[in-house]
């Protein structure tokens, strides 16, 4: 087992291979060290160079840094993988844990907003998050300034899960390094980022989708226009998730996020009571996670006349992958394997909402 888990992290860490396509390789090969075989060939018949796995000296590098810290890999289809995260498409293949993994068990809600949040603000989401965790709500957020820090230090008496875009030994912002340490030993701290790793802007919108994905419901308070916050509030309405907000003074630029919000369809929420209305009783679908987030066919060898047909239908604008399917007549399977031989060459691009181009 040690050696598949190595294996695990070299696909994980592999340049190129996301969650999507980790998923579909240990579909098809079985282990992580059968895909890291098969990467040479799968990417030639992609028609380009395959990526390269990094080497074994590194990841077990990364094993014993994650021990020393009191922290440990989960890897999904682990029994203890969060099973509401466990249902997105995105779900990360490796997380690395410090804590209480119980509390990613139970009713959890995410609370986000604005950096430069309001006193007021502040002092709402912090009793929003006590007032739910005394309720047996699980607060979920960022560990960021403002909003975040205030759905924290509400909650971490009662239940609360900090997720970073740093490593986990990386505090960010470095002021709620003590907030971190806290939660990391009072609550649960999760990171997909390897030890060592500063944040960086492409790894908060990833963070995001970790945030909106272990919630039943996302609550956003303060936020402006553009913000991360509504990058979160947007991942879990496209999970299927609840979105909620906080209404504010129309003449307050902070507010006017959350005011675009309830416009937009989200539930205006002004009391713990009203958040507790929305996500119990839970769905019984919501609390039954798949062992994988990949639920299509194994892919299968393509012919070069199915290269040439799907390579063909591809282009710089995204293209739903259904209907790649469709026009190109051929079992999704074989659509699938194209696809992900064209992507470990370095020539396709995913796109949210299954969508796929070429990079031309």
């Amino acid at each position: 087992m040690a050696d598949e888990v190595a294996a695990r992290l070299r696909l994980i860490r592999t340049a190129g291979i996301g969650p999507v396509t980790y998923a579909q390789l240990i579909a098809r090969f079985g282990t992580a060290q059968a895909a890291l075989d098969a990467l040479p060939t799968l990417a030639r018949r992609g028609g380009g160079a395959a990526p390269a796995p990094p080497p074994l000296a590194q990841v077990e590098r990364e094993i014993a840094e994650v021990r020393r810290l009191g922290a440990r890999h989960l890897f999904l289809g682990d029994p203890d993988y969060p099973r509401l995260l466990a249902h997105i498409d995105t779900a990360p293949p490796a997380l690395i844990v410090r804590g209480d993994l119980s509390l990613a068990r139970r009713p959890c809600v995410a609370i986000v907003g604005a950096r430069n949040a309001s006193a007021a603000a502040c002092r709402f989401a912090r009793q929003l998050a006590l007032a739910l965790g005394q309720e047996g709500v699980t607060i979920v957020s960022g560990l960021a300034r403002g909003i975040d820090t205030a759905a924290h230090a509400g909650s971490i008496d009662t239940g609360t899960v900090g997720v970073i875009a740093s490593g986990i030994d990386i505090a960010f912002p470095p002021e709620n390094a003590d907030l971190q340490q806290a939660v990391a030993t009072r609550g649960l701290l999760l990171a997909e980022q390897p030890p060592g790793t500063e944040p960086r802007a492409r790894h908060f919108p990833s963070r995001n989708r970790i945030i909106a994905g272990l919630a039943t419901g996302t609550v956003v308070v303060e936020a402006a226009p553009k913000s991360g916050s509504l990058i979160t509030a947007r991942l879990a309405t496209e999970m299927g998730r609840d979105v909620m907000a906080v209404p504010g003074s129309p003449l307050d630029p902070r507010a006017q996020g959350c005011n675009l919000l309830i416009r937009d369809g989200a539930i205006l929420i002004q009391s713990a009571a009203d958040i507790l209305e929305q996500i119990r009783p839970l769905d019984p679908r919501m609390v039954e996670a798949p062992t994988s987030r990949y639920t299509g066919p194994p892919p299968q060898d393509a012919s070069d006349a199915d290269r040439r047909t799907i390579t063909a239908l591809l282009g710089p604008v995204p293209v739903a992958i259904d209907e790649l399917i469709r026009q190109a007549n051929a079992a999704p399977a074989i659509v699938h394997t194209v696809l992900l031989e064209l992507e470990l060459a370095g020539r396709l691009e995913r796109h949210a909402g299954a969508r796929v181009s070429l990079q031309l």
